[in-house]
C-alpha cells in the first residue's frame, strides 16, 4: 500500500444513517440503537489528561442539563482505555469540582473513530481530532464539525445548532446565522412562479420574494 492509499479517510455523510457502534464506555456497553428516540451528541477528543480537552469536558458538563432538557444525550470518545477515562473523570472531580455524568467510549481498536472519520493522518496517526456529530432520534446524522488539535470547541454552539435543527424539523423552516430561540426564522423560498407572485402578500416580513422571515 502506498502513502496515498494509507492517507484515505472515510467520512460519514449528512442526512444518512450514522455509523452503528457497539462499544465499551465508562457507563457500560453502549450501542447507537440505545439512543433511538433521542438526539445524540457524539464528540471525540485527542487524549485524556490534556489541557484543551479538559476545558471542553468541563464545558460539556456545564451544559449537560441543557442538552438533556432538549432530549439529547452526550457521548464522548477518545483512543484511550476505560481505566484512563475513569482516572481522568476522577481527576476532574478532584481538581475542578466537576462531575462528568455522561459516558466516554473506550476506543483502543479505533473502530468507532475510523467509522466516523475522526482519524486524520495529517493531524495524528493514533489520536482522534476534535470532531462533533449530532444524530437525530431516527439515527440520522444531521450535523458534524471538525476542529484542529490545537483549538477548543464552543460547546454553546452545539446546543444552539441542536435547537435550530429541532425548530426546523418541527416547523418546516430554516434559521438564519446565529439564530437563537425567540428569533425570527426564515420561510423557505417559493418553488414556482405563482407562489412567487403570492409570497409578498402572505403576511411575512419580506425583503424580497426569496427572503422572508416570520415569528414562530
Amino acid at each position: 500500500m502506498d502513502n496515498t492509499e494509507q492517507d484515505i479517510v472515510t467520512f460519514p455523510q449528512l442526512n444518512k444513517p450514522a455509523p452503528a457502534f457497539d462499544t465499551k464506555t465508562t457507563h457500560g456497553v453502549k450501542k447507537l440503537s440505545d439512543y433511538e428516540g433521542r438526539w445524540l451528541v457524539l464528540f471525540s477528543h485527542p487524549a485524556d489528561f490534556t489541557p484543551v480537552c479538559t476545558t471542553e469536558f468541563l464545558a460539556f458538563a456545564k451544559y449537560h442539563d441543557e442538552f438533556l432538557a432538549e432530549g439529547a444525550d452526550l457521548l464522548g470518545l477518545s483512543i484511550d482505555s476505560y481505566y484512563s477515562h475513569i482516572a481522568w473523570v476522577r481527576n476532574m472531580k478532584e481538581n475542578f469540582g466537576v462531575d462528568i455524568k455522561f459516558p466516554i467510549i473506550e476506543d483502543l481498536s479505533m473502530n468507532v473513530a475510523k467509522a466516523y472519520g475522526m482519524i486524520h493522518p495529517g493531524a495524528a496517526d493514533t489520536s482522534a481530532v476534535r470532531a462533533t456529530f449530532i444524530i437525530d432520534p431516527k439515527g440520522i446524522l444531521r450535523a458534524m464539525v471538525y476542529y484542529p488539535m490545537t483549538n477548543g470547541r464552543s460547546i454553546p454552539e452545539f446546543l444552539r445548532v441542536l435547537r435550530a435543527l429541532k425548530a426546523s424539523d418541527e416547523n418546516k423552516i430554516a434559521t438564519p446565522e446565529g439564530w437563537q430561540p425567540g428569533d425570527k426564522v426564515i420561510v423557505p423560498p417559493p418553488q414556482d412562479a405563482d407562489a412567487v407572485e403570492a409570497r409578498m402578500n402572505e403576511g411575512y416580513e419580506c425583503t424580497d420574494w426569496y427572503f422572508c422571515k416570520k415569528d414562530l
